[in-house]
């Protein structure tokens, strides 16, 4: 090999290297992907589907409600959300319905004949919901573990946002 040949490698190999961090970098801080694991999230999402979680998101956004997130439970395991209650909210589950602040919220998402059980807020040991902390509920309310369950989760709890639906293909979707 001439030397003409081990620069031209080397750039190459250079370039591979490169691409490869940001490759990297990308997939630990910006992007990733993730499964749906269960039946929670029915009817929005399914067991199997893979979806895109963007990572960044919240670095440069508010947490909106409706948003669905990948949030850390017990250190190993992570759990798929929609976030329903805000910092400074008051919250209650009565008659299958959800009170934000004493109004009902319209979720448009759920199955019409959901039935599930009351939950006041107080049971988390607050009358509002604190700074960084946030109320996730699954979108099948009759078999979800979420903030009736776990309490209330931190904003350091969530991973990011489910942005995009991408497996089947037949149901690509962003959210």
């Amino acid at each position: 090999m001439d030397w003409l040949g081990i620069k031209e490698f080397l750039k190459d190999s250079l370039k591979l290297i490169a691409f490869l961090f940001v490759l990297l970098f990308i997939m630990v801080y910006v992007f990733s992907v993730t499964q749906v694991v269960g039946s929670s999230m029915s009817p929005t999402l399914h067991e199997d589907e893979v979806l895109f979680l963007n990572k960044a998101q919240y670095r440069f956004f508010d947490i909106k409600r409706g948003d669905i997130v990948s949030l850390e439970y017990a250190d190993t395991k992570y759990l798929i959300k929609r976030i329903i209650g805000l910092p400074g909210e008051s919250l209650e589950i009565k008659d299958n319905q959800v009170y934000i602040n004493g109004k009902v919220l319209e979720e448009e998402y759920l199955e019409e004949d959901l039935v599930y059980s009351d939950f006041s807020l107080d049971e988390t040991g607050y009358q509002t919901i604190p700074e960084n902390m946030y109320f996730v509920l699954g979108d099948n309310r009759e078999d979800s573990m979420d903030s009736r369950e776990i309490g209330l989760v931190s904003k350091e709890q969530i991973k990011g946002k489910i942005f995009m639906r991408f497996w089947p293909v037949n149901k690509i979707k962003l959210f």
